[in-house]
Parts: C-alpha cells; structure tokens; sequence
C-alpha cells in the first residue's frame, strides 16, 4: 500500500516537535514540509543569546541528517501561497503544486507592529528571527540609543540585547506596568524598579502617536504626551497568529484571528490540523512553547491512532529578565472566585511574593515572584498537583527558610508535570532512569526534560538523585568530567597526598585540561590546605576574575578596594589615610553594609599603587574579592552601650584577624553582638555570637543575599575558649565537606542529621577529628600573609597590572562624571555627549 501523503507548512519549534513525535512513532507517510526560512528550525526561546555569540548552529533544533534519515523532503526558502482544500493541494511561491491526504498548519505566528505612522523607516525591526537579530545588530553597530516598543516578556529580551550591545536603552509600553500578562501591579512596579536600576528607562502608559525625525537622534517617538529620541525601535508588543493562509482558504476562523482546532487539533476541515501559535483553542491563542509542544505530541498521537487529545496547557512561567529574577503561577492575577492573598514585600532586598490560595486556603491558585524565584520550583507543584498547603501558607515564601517546609520530590505524586516544556512527569523520569538513564545528559536524551528553557534542571536532578538512591544506586556527584571526585573528595586527595598544585592532582587524579569548573574549585582548595601566595605562577591561572586582580571588576571595567577594618573598628589616624587615597586617586567612597569603607573606581595599574599606601600605614586586604572570610561585623557592646553585657569589639576583632585569609567553597560573613537586642545582625551570619550574662551563644549557618536564612542556635553560654574552638572546628568541617560554591546554609540543609548532626561532630567529636580540624585552622593562621603587601613587593606579579603589554598609557574606555561631589561611571550618553564637547 502506499504511503499517506502529509503535508506540514512551517517549520518552526513546534512543527519540528510534530515531525520528532511523529516519525518515532510510525513511518507510515510519506512527509513533506516547507519552510519559509532559509534553516532548518532553531531554538526561539533562547535567540537572545545569539547576541552573546551562541552561533546559528548550536540553536539549530535537529541533527543535520534527520530529514535525510527520516526519508523527509524539505523545501526551505519557499512560501505557501494557497490552499486549494476541493483538490487537497497546496501551491508555493515558486509555482510549485503539493498534494497531501493530511494537512498540518504550524505557521506560528507575526510580530505585531502598531499602526504607527512612521513604523515602517530604516532602524525600525521585529524581535523574530535570525535575519531580524542580524537587521538589529546592524543598526546598532551604528546607533547611541534605541527604544524596544513593548514591555512583555519579549521586549524585555529585546531590551537585553540592545543594553547588551551598549545602548542607551528606553523600553515604551502602552499598559500602565511592565509584563501586564504575567504580573500584578506591585510585582510590575518592583520588576520597573529593577531595571531602571539596570540603567534601563521604563516609560509606562505610553501611546506612541507618530515616529518623525529626531533632532539629536535619528528618530523622535510623539506620545499624547512629551516624546522620545533615538537612533533605532525595535517593536516587542505582541504577536498575532499567521493564519493568512487559512483564512484565504475557507477554514474557520476566530474573531480575533487564530484558525479554530478542536481537542484533537483538528480544524473546520477534517484533513487538515492546526498546531503552535497559529492554532485556537477554545477562544485562547497560545504565545508560549510548552503549549505548542503539547499540541505536537497530541496530534502526532492522534495521527497513529492513539487517542490522546489536547486539554489546555500550564502558562506558568520562569524567567530571567535583564538579569531580574520573575516568576508567574496559574492566577496571578486572583482572578478565581473566593480567592485570598497573603504576600510578602522585602524593598531592601528588591523582592516581592504573593500567593493567590483557595477561599478554605488549602489549595495554591497562583503566585507572583519578583527578585527571587527560589520557591519557584515547590509552588508550581503544589499548584500543578492538587497538593494541600501547610497551615500556613505564608511560611511557603517566608524569608525564614529555616523554618519553611520542604516539598521533597519523594512527596510529588508520579504523574506531577517536572518538566512543563516538554510535559515530562515524574513518572517518565523514574521509568527511564529504570531503564538505565542513570545521568542528566542521558535524562534529556530520552525524555527531553530540561532540554529547552533549563528551568526545571535542579528538579529533574533531585528526582534522579532519589530514584538512583532508592534503587541503591550510588549518585554521581562528580566535580566535572575532568575529575571523577566530589569537591570533598578532591580536598581530601589534596590533604593526604600533599599535592601542591593543580597539575599535580590533575596528572594523578584526573584528566584532560580542565575547565572552568574544577580550576577554581581546585585553586581554592590548594588555598585552603596550604595558603600558597595565589598569583604564584603556578596557581593563578586558577583564579576567578576579582582574585587575578585582588579586587572586585566593576561594569565600568574599574576595581574597587576595600582594606580589612576589623569588627568596624578605626581610629581618626587611619580614617584620614582613607580619606587621603580617596582623594590622591580620585576614589568614589562609600560605607558598605559590613562596616567597612569600599573605594570605587580604581584602574587596574592603579591598584599596587593604592595598596602601598594603604599597607604603609597598616591596613591589610579585606578579601572583599575572594571566596573567603569577608567581614565580622559588631556593635559597640559593652565599652559604650548601656545594655551590653560582653565587650563585642573586642571579640568581632579577635575573630576576624584570626580567621582572616581563609579560604572557604563560599564567601564567609561574621558577626558579634553584644546583647540580645543584636545590632550586630548575628542571626544573619554564616556564623553568628551574642554576648550573654554568661558568656556567648553560638549561632551557625545563616546568610543573607537571594534567600535569606536565619541562623540556628548551636550552643549556649560559652566561653572565649571554647567559643573559638567550636568555631575553628566548624569552619574547617565546611572547608572540608562542602560542595564548591555552597553556603554554610545550603551545605547545612542538604547534611543528613542536620543541626544535630553537626553538633555532635563538633561538640562531641564524633567523628575523633577535632584536633585535627583545630591543628588544620592553626596552619591557616599561622601561615596568614597579606596579599596586598605580598603582590607588591614581587616584581612578577606586579607586570599582571600594566594595561598594556606595550604602553604605559592608561585605559581611555574609563569614563566618568560627577555627582553628588564624587565620580562615578559615565553612562552611554554621557560618554557620547562627551566626546561631541571634545570634538567641538
């Protein structure tokens, strides 16, 4: 019998999905697809990072040969002009004359551009395809500023990647707040706050009447009110279905566009289907690509006789916008009847949380997440799946993490959607790791979760770690390919054997070259055994960017220093020698949040220079650059308050010379307070002490930053020596178990046993390697040298802070501008405005 003749029109991300699905399943017809693009499908979700240097080919969707070896013709470049539905043929611009048994629509959909007068002028372009992100790069190459039409989701990345090619950026939105679709009114307002603090200009409820000729750029945007000048517009304000096509030919179509499909995805004519963003569903057009894929999957079933139909799609959503973390579940907007909020708003930590619950509060409707989509992952399932929520919501998004309860994936039903791109559940998962899929690459293969956004990599990883385990199953932990160690393992390689350098342990330990991994982790772990000057020529091509420099790279392309003040302590002599090189160097000053002062805009040949005149007079590095102990930071305790009860200075000095230097697999902060009325923010710290009538309490294992814990209780009423001794032992067991760029909090919460735990291994020593851990902290301190004072004094290391290899002339790109009587980095049209004042 010969083969049905299918015909699919469009090869986009959803079509290409469609042919996958269907030739896995049968090859019982004979398929034929035409492109209107010049290549084969490519990865839209992630066209934004074309921009920084993803080429066309790793966006490609399929393997050169698929439709070779799946015997599919493929015309690209070529256009579908008509549907002759009475014939079943389709006719091509070429003049070419296709016909088909089955017809399949997956022409996506347009970008819209507002009927704006002017909207069509050179510089003017669409956020699409390729060829459009090619358009846009040009006009850029020679423009100052551009304006992105459209404050949703994707003109928020078109936004990106115009601040990305140094622009001066200004996004224009006709709704009162920015992604209007996903976000209520306060998330929208914190997510404008964000990215105008990005140097991004928001411009809210703006209806642009005309484009006309700019008098200092090349275009001016007239609104009902006031105007906007730039070089280019890109137009990001939505999209409308490609149903052209469709209509001409006689199907059904919506009233607002879209070719109406039923559950099947089948249209007003029984031969042909409509799938992706051109397809209607029950009055809804689906802008997303999870829903398209489902659609694929779907239709390709239903075309092998499965009886598999199309029943809407989750719209839930994160994403990296601009570098702002966002978030929506289900009813944002809580819309549902009976629906109640309970919400959270940090304005000092930019984050902002609202969860839309049921009128009896078990059940989750929604959510909003603006700031942190940490607790992303665990609310859409407890949305997805019908999960009751605890007696108090609010403890699901509460900053406390300590105390929020934990939705383990042991706790997730089997049919819970992990992967919602490609509507992989947690059943699919476990079945394919029981069918040898023991590793993530292996998992994406078979099942294709976490292979389009990645926002659900932690989740399917956490589902394989359970499921190999409770198989009995040793879980791969493996630093990266080049070694076949956890970071624990490759310290312990390192303690024993005495290995000095990173060649060392690779030629013993591991192979290849190494990567960005394991160089880092390795350098720090070398630092942390033996302390080794870190710009030695054998380590520093280990270090991260702010350690090859000692100070921490500012978007300016500056450094900034900031000299160690232990527990905040300074007297006038020492605060006017800052004073004297702020002013010397022309630094920007500024009180940073641990008692210390940070001096802004240093050039990289500056830097020995600075740190001379600062070790001179007795001040040391900080550290601030370097995964290390960062500050201990006190109040001023008993020698001046009246409630304090221990002399904290004293101690949060004692601290942190002590452990200053140390290098750790995550930044370490201090602090000591002098009483319970903790000004100090012990409670925050990775290790925290507060004084009492008796002697010191211990608290271990807080944080701040992107999800804030508090620390917990570890021990009460000690005294000075022992304090330090439970310290030194619990710092060293960090540096010896943790993961690499883990925090004392995560590597706590993910310890079996927990807080008990660690304190038996401290407190009581179980383990019997307390004198070891203590003797191992005494050769850190013992060994402690200043870097500063190190690096200037060695010749070799002083050539890595000449600009140039050959001009001693400084670097010209640095730019800066008053204000508020200190300078700071110039922005793009400052720069601009600059250099007309020189050339005029």
């Amino acid at each position: 019998m010969s083969k049905q003749r299918l015909l699919v029109i469009g090869n986009g991300m959803v079509g290409q999905r469609f042919l996958e699905e269907l030739v896995a399943k049968t090859q019982a017809y004979d398929i034929t697809v035409i492109g209107e693009e010049i290549r084969p499908a490519y990865d839209r979700v992630q066209l934004s990072a074309w921009f920084s240097g993803t080429t066309v080919e790793e966006l490609t969707l399929c393997d050169e040969n698929f439709f070779h070896d799946n015997g599919i013709t493929f015309l690209t470049g070529t256009k579908a002009v008509s549907i002759n539905r009475t014939a079943k043929m389709v006719k091509t611009d070429t003049g070419m004359e296709l016909c088909y048994d089955t017809l399949v629509l997956a022409t996506g959909s347009y970008p819209f551009v507002p009927p704006i007068p002017g909207n069509d002028k050179a510089h003017c372009h669409v956020y699409r395809t390729i060829e459009d992100l090619e358009a846009i790069q040009a006009s850029a190459s020679s423009s100052q500023s551009g304006v992105v039409v459209g404050g949703g989701l994707l003109g928020l990345e078109a936004a990106k990647a115009l601040k990305d090619s140094g622009l001066v950026t200004h996004v224009v939105e006709f709704a009162p707040q920015l992604m209007a679709v996903q976000l209520d009114d306060i998330g929208g307002a914190l997510l404008r706050e964000k990215i105008e603090a990005l140097d991004v200009r928001v411009h809210t409820g703006k209806a642009t009447q005309n484009i006309g000729t700019g008098t200092t750029a090349r275009y001016r945007l007239n609104f009902e009110e006031g105007d906007l000048e730039t070089d280019m517009i890109v137009f990001s304000a939505g999209i409308r279905p490609r149903d052209e096509l469709a209509r001409s030919s006689g199907l059904s179509i919506g009233e607002r566009g879209g070719v109406i499909i039923d559950d099947h995805c089948k249209t007003s004519d029984d031969s042909i289907y409509a799938i992706g963003e051109v397809a209607l569903w029950q009055g809804k057009i689906y802008g997303l690509v999870a829903p398209g894929y489902e659609m694929a999957r779907n239709l390709a079933s239903t075309l092998t006789d499965e009886a598999k139909t199309f029943s809407g799609a989750d719209m839930s959503t994160k994403l990296k916008l601009l570098g702002v973390q966002v978030g929506s579940i289900g009813d944002a907007h809580a819309r549902s009847e009976g629906s109640r909020i309970c919400s959270i708003s940090d304005a000092s930590r930019g984050v902002y949380k609202k969860l839309v619950i049921s009128n009896d509060g078990k059940k989750l409707l929604g959510a909003v997440l603006v700031g942190d989509t940490g607790d992303y992952d665990s609310l859409l399932q407890y949305s997805l799946n019908d999960i009751d929520l605890p007696e108090e919501p609010i403890s699901l998004i509460s900053p406390q993490s300590g105390d929020k309860p934990v939705l383990g994936v042991d706790a997730l039903p089997a049919t819970a959607q992990i992967c919602s791109c490609n509507n992989v559940s947690k059943g699919d998962i476990c079945a394919s790791i029981a069918a040898g899929c023991t590793t993530m690459g292996a998992i994406k293969t078979e099942t294709r979760a976490s292979s389009t956004c990645g926002g659900c990599t932690t989740l399917v990883k956490q589902v394989l770690d359970a499921e190999l385990k409770s198989q009995g199953i040793e879980v791969n932990n493996d630093i990266c390919e080049h070694f076949s160690y956890t970071r624990q393992g490759l310290y312990h390689l390192v303690r024993m054997h005495g290995i000095r350098s990173f060649e060392e342990l690779l030629e013993r330990f591991g192979s290849g070259n190494g990567c960005e991994i394991c160089k880092p982790a390795v350098g720090s772990i070398l630092a942390s055994c033996w302390n080794d000057f870190i710009l030695d020529p054998k380590h520093v091509g280990l270090q991260d960017t702010n350690d090859n420099f000692l100070a921490n790279l500012q978007k300016d392309g500056s450094y900034s220093v900031v000299p160690r003040i232990p527990g905040g302590e300074i007297g006038p002599e020492m605060l006017a020698v800052l004073a004297d090189v702020a002013i010397k160097y022309d630094l920007y000053t500024k009180i940073t949040g641990g008692q210390r002062i940070d001096l802004f805009g240093a050039r990289v040949d500056q830097l020995p220079a600075i740190w001379k005149d600062l070790t001179d007079a007795g001040f040391e590095s900080g550290h601030a650059y370097g995964k290390s102990l960062r500050t201990v930071k006190s109040c001023v305790g008993s020698s001046w308050c009246r409630f304090g009860v221990q002399d904290s200075v004293s101690m949060a000095i004692y601290v942190e010379k002590r452990y200053r230097g140390l290098r750790s697999p995550h930044k370490i902060k201090m602090a000591v307070s002098g009483c319970t009325r903790e000004c100090a923010e012990a409670q925050s710290k990775d290790v925290g002490v507060i004084a009492t009538e008796k002697g010191w309490n211990l608290y271990v294992c807080g944080n701040g930053g992107m999800r804030p814990r508090h620390a917990e209780l570890f021990a009460s009423d000690l005294d000075d020596e022992t304090l330090i001794k439970y310290i030194d032992r619990f710092l060293m067991f960090y540096v010896r178990t943790a993961d690499r760029l883990q925090r004392t909090s995560v590597w706590r919460d993910n310890m079996e046993g927990g807080l008990e735990y660690l304190q038996d291994v401290v407190i009581n020593d179980s383990l019997g390697i307390g004198e070891e851990l203590e003797t191992e902290m005494q050769g850190i301190i013992d060994t402690y040298e200043c870097e500063w004072k190190r690096t200037i004094n060695d010749p070799a290391a002083l050539k890595r802070f000449e600009p140039f290899l050959n001009d001693d002339t400084p670097d010209g790109d640095i730019v800066y501008v008053r204000e508020r009587g200190q300078k700071r980095p110039a922005r793009a049209e400052e720069k601009q405005q600059l250099k007309v004042k020189e050339i005029a």
